[in-house]
């Protein structure tokens, strides 16, 4: 070797790494193509459409290493699930139950938004005329924010079950359109 003129040293790659960083890649392409990335995300009750899908897919790491994956079913469409209640069947005659029902009804709503009103109130006051929060201050079965604005729908709000409800349906109509808006949006973020 002369003097004077620099060596060049080369890295010599070990036989297994480049095969071994290939199938690394591919393992994380696969998963990556077949794991559903949003996990129990869901919207209220709509439909959504996915986007088409291809039978197979190949990733190439190198000339000589490749890999194939071939999918024999794609999702085409998923269902949604938040403001879906639980039916709440027929309530007993008399109760502030059905004269919602019977309010649900006149508005032209579905019995699935008074599922959604039922599991709402449930949550909110358990259906008690005189429920009482004693940390915000809400009042009644809709827990009116402060109870005194259900004065609107009528002056003996603080003990008719009527006067609330009637309160309570003016109150989601105007803010989330339907029960079910109400309690999807009460599952979301824990209030509505």
């Amino acid at each position: 070797m002369a003097t004077g003129v620099p060596t060049i040293e080369r890295h010599v790659r070990s036989s297994w790494s480049l095969p071994l960083f290939a199938s690394i890649a591919s393992l994380a392409f696969v998963l990556a193509a077949v794991t559903d990335p949003t996990p129990g995300l869901s919207l209220a009750a709509e439909q959504v459409e996915a986007p088409a899908a291809p039978d197979s897919q190949t990733f190439v790491a190198s000339d000589e290493h490749s890999i194939s994956v071939e999918r024999t079913e794609w999702t085409t469409s998923r269902v949604v699930t938040y403001g879906v209640a639980p039916a709440a069947g027929t309530p007993d005659p008399g109760t502030a139950q059905a004269i919602a029902a019977d309010m649900v009804a006149a508005r032209g709503w579905s019995t699935t938004e008074f599922d959604c009103l039922v599991s709402l109130w449930n949550k909110e006051s358990g259906w008690n005329v005189y429920a009482h929060n004693k940390s915000s201050g809400a009042y009644g079965i809709p827990q009116s924010l402060p109870g005194t604005k259900m004065a609107s729908a009528g002056a003996d709000w603080a003990t008719n079950p009527s006067t609330q409800i009637t309160w309570g349906l003016g109150y989601i109509q105007a803010r989330y359109g339907t029960p079910c808006g109400a309690w999807a949006h009460s599952q979301r973020v824990g209030w509505y």
